[in-house]
């Protein structure tokens, strides 16, 4: 498909906006900027004349580079505010690496129209639990059994990876559940995201090396050109989320980006269904 500049410019000016998006809310809510990312970008590729399946399998690759990198600039950000817990970090991250790794690996083999109809499910029962007015507690603390929280992780690091989003989306209502103030749940899953995004993302490099069909400037099924304008207005625009965590309670904006998942859950399962 051959395109002209002006269809090209407000494609590019669509793509860094979503940059900016993705950043405000990586650091805003802690659901990590992936999930704004993927569904864009699936819908570009497709109007770009990508099939729905190597186009969903692209989106989630490259997606898992802009997300590690978004959110080691909101992981900063909220660490200078004491708002990571370095104990939950040091004993999930390895756990979650692993299962990122297992997800970005399984993401790169599977049907692309079985990820849109993951993605579709999760953002679906995301957009109903940010809906809710209270979050729902499960105890007091996380569980202290041998062997549950590594499961968790490395569950949170597959289902992620698969999606092509940062820890946030899973980890932070996971982390709330268990009566981490949700300050701090979104700061840890920031520095979370780091995790899930670099093995994930090098999974996807490899199991799309030499596929056909790609989209020009990719390496494996991650798009430079795509990272190229996604990244700097998502790191510049991370911090900006992570102040206006800490300064707003953000009802409102979560209830708003509730319909947003909604809307674009609906689209995906349609994509992958039909």
């Amino acid at each position: 498909m051959t395109l002209d500049w002006a269809e090209l410019i407000p494609l590019i000016l669509g793509i860094m906006a979503t940059g900016a998006v993705a950043g405000v809310l990586s650091g805003l809510l802690g659901v990590g900027g992936g999930i704004v990312i993927v569904p864009v970008l699936f819908w570009v590729f497709g109007w770009l004349g990508l099939p729905a399946g190597l186009g969903m399998q692209v989106a989630v690759a490259t997606s898992l580079v802009a997300v590690a990198v978004t959110a080691s600039s909101s992981a900063r950000a909220h660490h200078a505010r004491g708002a990571v817990d370095t104990d939950i970090l040091r004993l999930w991250a390895p756990f979650m690496g692993l299962g990122a790794l297992a997800g970005g690996a399984l993401a790169g083999i599977v049907s692309g129209r079985a990820l849109l109809a993951l993605f579709g499910v999760i953002a679906l029962l995301v957009a109903w639990n940010m809906a809710r007015p209270k979050t729902r507690i499960l105890a007091a603390g996380l569980p202290a059994t041998h062997g549950v929280q590594p499961a968790m992780a490395g569950f949170v690091g597959l289902v992620s990876a698969m999606m092509g989003i940062g820890s946030g989306t899973l980890g932070v209502p996971l982390l709330t559940a268990f009566s981490v103030p949700v300050h701090r749940a979104v700061g840890t899953a920031a520095a979370l995201g780091l995790v899930i995004g670099v093995p994930a993302s090098l999974a996807m490099i490899v199991a799309g090396w030499g596929v056909q069909g790609r989209p020009p400037f990719s390496l494996g099924y991650v798009n430079i050109a795509a990272v190229a304008l996604i990244l700097p207005l998502s790191v510049a625009c991370a911090p900006v989320g992570a102040r206006l965590a800490h300064a707003l309670e953000p009802v409102w904006i979560k209830r708003a980006f509730a319909v947003f998942l909604l809307v674009t859950s609906i689209k995906m399962l349609m994509s992958a269904f039909g």
